[in-house]
């Protein structure tokens, strides 16, 4: 009898190339993980202890944050990955619809005045 009938997931054989291969994408995302919590700390403080002047702040903390957005696409919606072509065009031109939208939307109601 087999010692692990109790468990409900099938037992999968990987290969060695198949086991390196999800070792580095492990290995990817802790290192983004990690990554995108110092961005977060070095946000906050920065903010916190005015190591940078207070005109300069919020376009540092965007972009952290763009930054950010980027690895968690990447990496964690797994956008990486050969299958993805379509949602990656998708979010592309998504991005390149709404950021001249933002900016003419800013300028018509007078939030930038130039």
């Amino acid at each position: 009898m087999e010692p692990n009938l109790n468990r409900n997931e099938p037992q999968i054989k990987l290969s060695t190339k198949e086991k390196l291969k999800l070792d580095r994408e492990l290995r990817h995302q802790i290192v983004t993980f990690a990554l995108m919590i110092f961005f977060t700390a070095l946000a906050f403080l920065s903010v916190a202890s005015d190591l940078i002047p207070a005109s300069f702040a919020l376009p540092f903390i965007l972009i952290l944050a763009v930054v950010q957005v980027i690895l968690q696409l990447y990496y964690f919606m797994h956008l990486n990955q050969k299958e993805h072509e379509w949602p990656n065009a998708f979010m592309l031109s998504g991005i390149v619809i709404v950021i001249p939208m933002i900016a003419a939307l800013m300028l018509l109601l007078g939030v930038v005045k130039y």
